[in-house]
C-alpha cells in the first residue's frame, strides 16, 4: 500500500471520528481512538513512537516522538487546537526530512470542519509519486 492509499483511509478516518466527536477532547483522546480506527482497517499503527535520526555522521536514538506512524510510511502530528500555525508545519516537514519519509498529515480536530483541519506535507519533490 503507497502512502497516498494510506492517507486516503487516514482523512476517512478522522473524518468519522470528528464527526462523532466533534471539536474539544483532548489531543490523546482523538489519538487513541484514530489509532484504534486506523487497526480496524488492517493498517499497523504505532502511536508516541520514538524516532531515531541521522544527521551527518551522528546518530541520535529517539531523537523525537511522533504521535502516530501508519505503515511506517506516514506520520501523523494530531493537535486539537482553534488553529493551526506555521510553525506545527515546519515541525512536521522536519520529522519527515530527519527520517525520510515522503508524507506527513497535520490533523487538527479542534476545527469546526474538519476538512479545515487536515494538511497534507510532503518532503521533498512533490511530482515524485507517492
Amino acid at each position: 500500500m503507497n502512502e497516498n492509499s494510506i492517507a486516503e483511509i487516514i482523512v476517512d478516518c478522522a473524518y468519522h471520528i470528528h464527526v462523532k466527536t466533534g471539536p474539544g477532547l483532548f489531543e490523546s483522546v482523538y489519538e487513541l481512538i484514530l489509532a484504534e480506527h486506523l487497526r480496524s482497517r488492517g493498517l499497523s499503527v504505532k502511536r508516541q513512537c520514538p524516532v531515531s535520526i541521522n544527521f551527518e555522521d551522528l546518530k541520535f536514538g529517539k531523537a523525537f516522538i511522533a504521535d502516530m506512524t501508519v505503515e511506517n510510511k506516514v506520520i501523523i502530528e494530531l493537535k486539537s487546537k482553534e488553529k493551526l500555525n506555521s510553525v506545527d508545519k515546519k515541525q512536521l516537514l522536519t520529522y519527515l526530512k530527519m527520517t525520510g519519509l515522503k508524507l506527513g498529515l497535520l490533523i487538527n480536530f479542534g476545527e469546526s470542519r474538519i476538512k479545515d483541519g487536515i494538511k497534507r506535507i510532503i518532503n521533498g519533490d512533490i511530482s515524485t509519486e507517492i
